[in-house]
């Protein structure tokens, strides 16, 4: 798209407040409208297909569908989106896994205004945007030569689940947050003990915070 184009943004986030407050920063911006909006992960791919959107603004822990498998069906369904991630997770838990499965960037919701107006106007230009911090830790990534550690071989749920359980919340909390039933949970969490080989939750944690994945 030309640089005087308008850009057509779609936001999906199950929280009110935060597309709100999205929609009021997108309105002091001239050259961006809002084009759509979901507030889950189901109604984002459906309604999208009719936004005739540019960027699509999404939340990586949406209600109903992890935010990375609505990524990839968008995707899939319009690989000329730009898909930019915004998350209240610290960028290198999720971002490397967001990219990979086709994001333009990340952002998380503390950024500032004048960032997220930034990203949504490089990612519609068909460039990746990421923050100075989250370039530093794609360097150090691209440069290990190692095996992948443990947590690399989950699933996007799995990770997801993994993160959950670390930061102290239990598997009724994560069913009830994630929409999902607390008999899917607690399978997310079998696979990913027996994957990385550990045995309970304290061993999980010890794990997630030795790798830095929590803080």
């Amino acid at each position: 798209m030309t640089a005087k184009a308008t850009i057509r943004v779609f936001i999906a986030d199950d929280h009110a407040i935060v597309r709100e407050g999205l929609k009021q920063i997108l309105a002091e911006s001239r050259d961006m409208i809002v084009a759509g909006e979901a507030d889950n992960g189901l109604d984002a791919i459906r309604l999208f297909r009719s936004a005739e959107c540019h960027v699509m603004l999404l939340d990586i822990s949406m209600p109903d569908r992890n935010g990375i498998d609505v990524l990839k069906q968008v995707r899939k369904e319009n690989p000329d989106i730009a898909v930019l991630m915004l998350s209240m997770h610290r960028e290198d838990q999720y971002a490397i896994r967001s990219l990979k499965a086709g994001a333009a960037g990340y952002l998380t919701k503390q950024s500032a205004p004048r960032e997220l107006v930034t990203a949504i106007r490089q990612v519609a230009a068909g460039q990746k945007y990421v923050s100075a911090a989250l370039a530093q830790e794609l360097a150090a990534h691209i440069g290990e030569d190692r095996d992948a550690a443990p947590h690399d071989t989950l699933s996007d749920r799995e990770y997801q689940t993994l993160i959950m359980i670390a930061s102290g919340k239990t598997v009724g909390d994560i069913a009830e947050e994630l929409s999902l039933s607390v008999k899917t949970i607690s399978e997310y969490r079998a696979r990913l003990l027996v994957k990385m080989k550990l045995r309970n939750n304290s061993e999980l944690t010890h794990y997630a915070i030795k790798n830095q994945l929590i803080e």
